[in-house]
Parts: structure tokens; C-alpha cells; sequence
């Protein structure tokens, strides 16, 4: 406990405004957590997620706290982490579609990449004695064939998945160097309707629900043929908390080890309100990557072990409940 109240942790969580990091935040605060989050500043709201958890910051002994910050800005996190002194940091904060980083590689690089090394050293020059969590990502193995798993070798293709594994190996070099209990959570593809919407599951869902309510006449995609271990979001943020309540820091896969064609993803998602996908599919080349990564599929047996952590939600069930979210939303826009 501190000073008599029931906050029994305190947490920070970079990218707090992105789809785990509102559903971390949730997750974090029902453990009675004081939850403290980084948000940049910007001329336009990007709230929408957390909305639900925001408090003012005039109500008394509230537990969710935003701050401006930027990972760029090594001299605000160091601040910040003075002041906060949290007990756990998870670093979700990130420049991360895929594609994008082809685009914008230098700022990648630094966000992705050096933004986890500010909060290491911000952790280590600080003497904090805190635990740190780094999202990871399966686009480290990029080209190895499946399954994978935390013995398999990486080979990132594209400017993110190297980005991802600079932070990784920072990550285990701060582990081995410095003795801080940080651990990599290497995730596969998660996706919910907090989902961007330019990202493949969430551009399918939304217009599903445009096209059944005659909003939108056709839907333009890249690889038709890639195939991804797809998740449930709300159930990988507790996988990274289950990380962090170990004694002893590791590295560990989190995937449901099933997979899909992103064509099977939208057959699933357009039959749910009974369409035929193909009658509305277009391939645009310009959705495909410089290099592709033809087959993701995580094997989480070790998480199974290590931390008794399995997923529930399967992607075909994720595509419905995507679906029947933006059809309730789009329903709702047109009241």
C-alpha cells in the first residue's frame, strides 16, 4: 500500500492513447494500479480509446494520469520516470505500421528503435528499481519459415522489424549488463475494433459494415495470400502483465499458434453479414510491401508453461466481433 490508499503499484505506459495501450490501461487500473500515461501533444485529440478511463484532473486520488511527453525526448522521460518512480514500464510506444516504414525509415528508427534505449537508460542512470516490458514483435522473424518461436532466428523485412529488433537486443543487452528485469514480449498479430483503421483487419471490419449498409462499393487490399497468427488484443495486454509478475525476466512468444490468409480474414468477416468477399475485393498493388513476409505463426508453448497463459479468441471469432463492433458504430453514425 502506499500512504494508506489501495493503490497497490504504479505503472507507465508509453503509447497509452494506441489499441493495447488503452486496453492495458483498463486492464492495469481493475488491478488497482495508479496508471500513468504518455500521450504527445497535438492540435487534434487522440483520446478516442481511453476515454472511458479519463479522469479530470481536479477529482481527488484519481488513478489515471496522462503526461505530454515524446519518446524522442530523452530528458522528459528521465523526468518523468523520476517523478513517477512506477514500478513496472511498459513500452508500447511506437511509429508502427509496417508498410508506413518503408516511407518514413529515419523516423522509425528513432521512436521504434531509440525510444526504447532513452527509457533503459533513463531506468538505468536513475538507479530505478522498476520492471520494463518492450512490445516486440513477430516482423522480427520476418522471412524464417514457421512456426516460430523464441529459438527461431530473425530476419526482419522492412525499416519497423529492424527497428523492432535494435529494441530487443537493447532490451537483453540492459538485461545482462545492468541486471533490470526486462523482458521482450515478442506478440503476434493482435488486432480488436480499437484496431487503426488502416491496418489490414480493422480496413476489412470497417468496410464490411460501410458496404452492408450501402456506404462503400468495394474494398482495396494488398496480398490477398499472407498469412498471420491473429489475436485478440484484450487478452495479449495481460500476457505482458503476466511477463512482468515473474521473478525472473524472459523473453516469450504470445500468438494463438493458428493462422489465416488475410482472404480467409475477409471471407470470415464478410459471411458474417452475408457477403461474398470476392464480390467486393480489388488488389491494389500499391498496398504491397518492398519485401513481403509471406507466413507468420507464432508457437506459444512457453508461455503456456512459463506463465499459463493461453489465447481464447481465434481469428475467425476476432473477424465477427470486429465486424459486429463497426456495424453497431456505423449504425450509430447514421442516427
Amino acid at each position: 500500500m502506499r500512504d494508506g490508499a489501495s493503490i497497490i503499484k504504479k505503472a507507465l505506459i508509453t503509447g497509452v492513447t494506441g489499441q493495447d495501450g488503452s486496453y492495458l490501461a483498463e486492464f492495469l487500473l481493475s488491478k488497482n494500479y495508479e496508471v500513468h500515461g504518455l500521450i504527445r501533444r497535438s492540435s487534434s485529440f487522440n483520446t478516442n480509446r481511453i476515454m472511458q478511463i479519463f479522469q479530470d484532473p481536479h477529482v481527488e486520488n484519481q488513478k489515471f494520469h496522462l503526461h505530454y511527453a515524446d519518446l524522442e525526448d530523452s530528458g522528459r522521460i528521465t523526468n518523468l520516470l523520476s517523478s513517477i518512480q512506477p514500478d513496472e514500464v511498459y513500452n508500447l510506444g511506437a511509429q508502427s505500421h509496417v508498410k508506413v516504414s518503408f516511407d518514413i525509415p529515419d523516423y522509425t528508427g528513432n521512436i521504434t528503435g531509440l525510444g526504447n534505449v532513452r527509457l533503459l537508460e533513463a531506468i538505468r542512470n536513475l538507479e530505478l528499481n522498476c520492471k520494463f516490458y518492450q512490445a516486440s514483435s513477430s516482423e522480427l522473424f520476418g522471412s524464417t519459415p514457421p512456426p516460430q518461436s523464441e529459438l527461431t532466428s530473425f530476419y526482419p523485412r522492412s525499416p519497423y522489424a529492424v527497428a523492432k529488433l535494435y529494441a530487443y537486443w537493447m532490451t537483453v543487452n540492459y538485461r545482462e549488463a545492468y541486471g533490470i528485469h526486462a523482458c521482450n514480449g515478442i506478440l503476434f498479430n493482435h488486432e480488436s475494433p480499437r484496431r487503426g483503421e488502416t491496418f489490414v483487419t480493422r480496413k476489412i471490419s470497417k468496410a464490411v459494415a460501410n458496404i452492408k449498409q450501402g456506404k462503400q462499393q468495394e474494398l482495396f487490399l494488398g496480398n490477398l495470400q499472407a498469412i498471420r497468427d491473429w489475436g485478440y488484443a484484450k487478452e495479449y495486454v495481460e500476457a505482458m502483465w503476466m511477463m512482468l509478475q515473474q521473478e525472473k525476466p524472459m523473453d516469450l512468444v504470445i500468438a494463438t499458434g493458428k493462422a489465416a490468409t488475410v482472404h480467409d480474414f475477409a471471407r470470415a468477416a464478410f459471411s458474417h453479414v452475408g457477403l461474398d468477399c470476392d464480390e467486393y475485393i480489388e488488389v491494389d498493388e500499391r498496398y504491397f510491401r518492398p519485401t513481403e513476409v509471406d507466413a507468420l505463426i507464432g508457437d506459444p508453448t512457453k508461455a503456456k508453461q512459463v506463465i499459463n497463459w493461453t489465447a481464447t479468441t481465434d481469428w475467425e471469432s476476432l473477424a465477427q466481433l470486429m465486424v459486429d463492433s463497426d456495424m453497431a458504430q456505423t449504425a450509430g453514425d447514421a442516427l
